[in-house]
């Protein structure tokens, strides 16, 4: 559509010459997993030492990139013509009048499609690259010629570093760390495995009674081992978000004591292994915002840890993996076999996760299968039982916080924790 190709045009001219007028420290968050609560946590570690917008969202496509530059835009309706329009002319006149803009941009690099990061690239190059993960089947790899061509795409945030920057990789996936070989500049690493310079160890997800509190774990640096607590989130992607976090604020030399202490304060993104608290006394992880293979096996994991007489799997499909999309179905369906007391399938493309895990064993009778969101909220809600642990995750067009919505004992608060409660969304 012509109106929407000029708004692009408008508002990457606007973002470049924000940049170029205010000259912010760009923190680029790259992967295929775990950017926005990366971004967050980064947000939270630098704490008070700049002024920092790291806005909540996936703002990291061609219209979400530069709102994100250009203002706190996070959560409002971009539906409307009048929206758009108070973004151009605030824009301007930000670009006109110099006003308070903050020190440091935290900005997430989306690769949907091939060529993507150029475009990013070509309004704000960054000062520091965080890459994420890559995985052996990234998500939107259906836009891609394979997994490793993905991998070359999200590449291209570490190579438009300057001489002076720093790259940020994750040390436990051989496609990131394939990256440090495309650039000069310093290099730090992070992981669970020995041998990153930023080392998770000690890693639990806590539950007290079989109700889920939180992660702790320890950061290992230059001989130092600092203790990581942090509430309301579970799952050791956001002991990767916290350590990569780490790792830049170490960058702008905060004492790693300090950067935990920050991170005390980290609660990550909605529907990013959020605790819900349950009717009939249960608990929901909400996992609902994306899903990915490497996301949904994450997610499974917490499940496995959890201390909790049933555990309940209700998983949408996964959307964006073209020809990897039957396999990566299958694998994740033999994994819940292996973890869940009752698994339910959501949607079409899930189904074959309920097929692969009555041939990996299931009972068939603790296996259940629906067309959508909507039928599987109500069939979950009769099935809770007390002290239940439930993680409900899918891909976005799954529409999987319908299921969360009608399992929380709080549903007047979704507007507060789940995602997608607002706008076009609420209509469909």
């Amino acid at each position: 559509m012509w109106a929407v190709k000029i708004l692009k045009i408008i508002l990457k001219q606007l973002a470049k010459l924000t940049i170029v007028r205010y000259r912010p420290f760009v923190i680029g968050v790259t992967g295929s997993v775990g950017k926005t609560s990366t971004k967050l946590a980064i947000s939270a570690a630098l704490g008070e030492s700049a002024s920092i917008r790291a806005l909540r969202g996936n703002l990291n496509n061609e219209l979400g990139f530069p709102l994100a530059i250009l203002g706190d835009y996070d959560g409002q309706d971009t539906g409307k013509t009048f929206f758009w329009v108070s973004v151009i002319a605030v824009g301007v006149w930000r670009i006109i009048w110099r006003q308070k803009y903050p020190q440091v941009l935290v900005l997430e690099y989306g690769a949907d499609r091939p060529g993507d990061l150029d475009y990013l690239l070509s309004i704000a190059r960054p000062n520091v690259a965080v890459v994420t993960a890559v995985g052996d089947i990234p998500v939107h790899v259906e836009f891609y010629s394979s997994p490793a061509e993905v991998a070359k795409e999200k590449s291209k945030l570490v190579k438009a570093l300057k001489a002076d920057g720093l790259a940020v990789l994750n040390f436990d996936d051989p496609a990131v760390m394939a990256m440090s070989e495309l650039t000069d500049c310093k290099i730090t690493t992070y992981g669970f495995e020995e041998g990153a310079d930023l080392r998770i160890v000690s890693f639990e997800n806590r539950s007290e009674f079989g109700r889920p509190l939180g992660i702790s774990f320890k950061l290992q640096y230059q001989g130092s081992l600092v203790p990581v607590r942090i509430e309301g989130v579970l799952g050791r992607s956001q002991a990767y978000a916290a350590a990569a976090a780490a790792a830049v604020a170490l960058r702008r030399n905060i004492n790693l004591v300090k950067i935990v202490e920050s991170l005390s304060s980290y609660r990550g993104e909605r529907g990013r292994t959020q605790i819900v608290r349950g009717i009939m006394n249960s608990y929901v992880i909400d996992d609902t915002y994306n899903a990915s293979p490497a996301s949904v096996k994450s997610a499974l994991e917490i499940l496995k840890d959890m201390a909790a007489p049933r555990k309940v799997a209700v998983l949408g499909g996964m959307a964006e993996l073209g020809q990897y999309s039957e396999e990566a179905h299958q694998r994740i369906g033999v994994l819940a076999s292996r973890i869940v007391d009752l698994l339910i399938t959501v949607g079409p493309k899930a189904r074959g996760m309920a097929t692969s895990a009555v041939q990996a064993g299931m009972s068939k009778n603790k296996v259940i299968v629906l067309d959508s969101s909507e039928a599987a909220a109500v069939k979950v809600r009769e099935l809770v039982l007390p002290k239940d642990v439930i993680l409900v995750k899918g891909s976005q067009s799954a529409r999987m916080e319908k299921v969360v919505l009608k399992l929380m004992a709080e549903p007047d608060k979704a507007s507060q924790l789940l995602v997608r409660q607002y706008g076009k969304w609420l209509k469909s």
